[in-house]
């Protein structure tokens, strides 16, 4: 293999290995704001419970999730020092927006959120769980800004340096808000909250069928379905606002999404399911006749724009990304059934009752993560040969005195050290939840005492 499958296969095991958990406490930072807040409100210790023993689990996901994180940005000057040339006044930008406004806000409250519910206010506490709630989501936000600049750059002119083109900014604004940043930041969100909700849902169903904590585990599961519910929907509308502007802005990827090869068809078909053919540029599928014509434009007279439109060689690899997109479609159409099915069950109590459902809950915590990944790979992938679309291609971007033994070595060694974290994690998380949230009388006598 070359250098540039390489460190791209490096970048993709890192990155995808780190975002198992900023998802996570993203959605369950929202969670903890909505659990302290109600026991703030009404004093009811099962408020208190479930607040103090999501904290603990925020904080092993936050830990790990840094640790991972850091080792990723670092590939950006060893694997990728021609891209990172190219675009580093843009890309850096953003960068470091992240670290000085998020965080440094989710790290610096947390500690209080942690260790500081003898040392604060309940009030100031409650405080500090807002900011590391928004820190969490704000750095999404600039990550995000960053990524989609890569999709739909903006704002930006190329000027010769002695080192070669770079992009500089002319516009900061117009580099935060480019084309698909609303969008995906927006889908993104309902990603992540959907990763915290089914967290606290597995969990809580576990509990029901162990028996254990019930009164704790039906509290948190009507809360969580609540949340689930919310970002399902949202998840299917910001998918549609992400769809309409790729087909504006990337139609190369729409139509490798659909598998869609002729070019300017009016009455285009969505495909449900099925595979393509890319040597003979067909895709035998279950379709729905004039949907995707009508979902992007209203109008199933719109003229999609096919493959065939564009040089073979800026395509895709078409197959791999219309399965990917169309799995992630399928499970987030799982997920809102899902979700309303239990939270209605869970509201008239009758979820309690039924262990094979319970089951199926505990294991939905697999959803949001495979949806999540799945998008970004096929949001990433449908880019190629793109580093940044319509300027750089991937191959340009790599370092050029980095070797392919070099980068084997070194994913070998990540690709370890990563299991190592992730066995770790599960340890943790498991001893967590088999530790349980303590007792009720415990938190009804801390709550008096606040």
């Amino acid at each position: 293999m070359d250098v540039a499958l390489l460190s791209r296969i490096q970048f993709a095991l890192t990155i995808g290995f780190h975002y198992i958990y900023p998802p996570i406490s993203i959605g369950l930072g929202l969670l903890l704001v909505v659990m302290e807040g109600l026991w703030l409100k009404t004093k009811r210790p099962e408020y208190l419970q479930m607040t103090k023993f999501w904290t603990k689990i925020f904080g092993l996901v936050f830990a790990v999730g840094v640790a991972t994180g850091i080792v990723m940005e670092f590939q950006f000057g060893t694997n990728w020092s021609n891209y990172s040339r190219y675009v580093g006044d843009v890309f850096g930008s953003a960068l470091a927006a992240e670290g000085v406004f998020a965080f440094f806000l989710e790290s610096g409250f947390l500690a209080i959120v942690l260790f500081g519910w003898d040392k604060v206010r309940p009030g100031w506490h409650w405080f500090a769980t807002w900011m590391v709630m928004l820190g969490s989501h704000f750095s999404a936000v600039w990550i995000i800004v960053a990524n989609s600049w890569m999709q739909t750059p903006a704002g930006f002119h190329i000027v010769d340096t002695p080192t070669g083109p770079r992009a500089e900014i002319t516009d900061f604004w117009a580099v935060v808000f480019n084309p698909s940043t609303v969008d995906r930041l927006t889908h993104s969100f309902m990603g992540a909250w959907q990763a915290g909700a089914w967290l606290v849902l597995s969990v809580s169903a576990f509990y029901l069928i162990r028996n254990r904590h019930t009164d704790f585990a039906k509290a948190s599961m009507k809360i969580a379905f609540v949340l689930a519910i919310v970002a399902s929907l949202g998840q299917l509308t910001t998918g549609h606002g992400s769809a309409v502007t790729i087909a504006e802005t990337q139609p190369a990827k729409l139509a490798a999404f659909e598998g869609q090869f002729e070019d300017n068809l009016p009455n285009a078909p969505l495909s449900i399911i099925g595979w393509v053919d890319e040597a003979n540029r067909q895709t035998k599928s279950l379709a729905i006749p004039g949907m995707l014509s009508w979902l992007i434009s209203g109008d199933t007279d719109y003229e999609v724009t096919g493959l065939n439109a564009f040089p073979e060689d800026e395509w895709p690899p078409v197959n791999t990304v219309f399965q990917m997109y169309h799995l992630m479609v399928a499970i987030g159409m799982a997920l809102i059934g899902l979700s309303l099915l239990g939270g209605v069950l869970s509201w008239t109590g009758h979820l309690f009752k039924m262990r094979w459902l319970l089951w199926i809950m505990v294991l939905t915590v697999l959803l949001p993560q495979i949806g999540n990944q799945i998008g970004w790979a096929a949001a990433e992938v449908g880019r190629q040969p793109w580093i940044v679309y319509g300027l750089m291609k991937t191959v340009d971007g790599i370092s050029p005195t980095v070797s392919a033994g070099a980068v084997m070595a070194s994913l070998v060694l990540f690709t370890i050290v990563y299991l190592g974290l992730f066995v770790m994690f599960i340890a943790l998380l498991d001893k967590k939840i088999k530790t349980g949230p303590g007792t009720y009388g415990q938190y009804a006598k801390e709550g008096r005492r606040a």
